[in-house]
């Protein structure tokens, strides 16, 4: 299989994802990015990049249960899958060797 790259947006909604695990819709991995990121983020972003990912096999989504505090309207409750896990930590070591290839970037521990 190709290897996916993920856009810096993408990787931050599919880490919320994982962050969230069963609240993980819409409204809260905007709440949560938005609260880490401390910026307003575009809802249609959001789903945009969900949609995305889902048809990329990065996500599964399934329907929650209708609530009365929204209406009896479902939520789409996103799931990381496998191969989700495995594009993350591969973006994650490219990132770490490319820190640490930077010059003047790492840690100075003999101080």
């Amino acid at each position: 299989m190709k290897k996916s790259r993920l856009g810096e947006f993408q990787e931050l909604i599919l880490m919320a994802v994982i962050v969230l695990e069963q609240e993980a819709y819409g409204n809260e991995i905007q709440r949560e990015l938005e609260e880490r990121l401390n910026e307003r983020l575009s809802m249609g972003a959001i789903q945009t990049a969900l949609k995305r990912m889902e048809e990329k096999g990065l996500l599964t989504a399934e329907w929650g249960e209708a609530t009365q505090k929204r209406g009896g309207k479902r939520k789409r409750i996103y799931s990381a899958t496998p191969y989700a896990h495995q594009v993350l930590q591969e973006m994650k070591e490219i990132r770490a060797r490319l820190w640490d290839a930077m010059p003047g970037m790492k840690p100075n521990h003999a101080q």
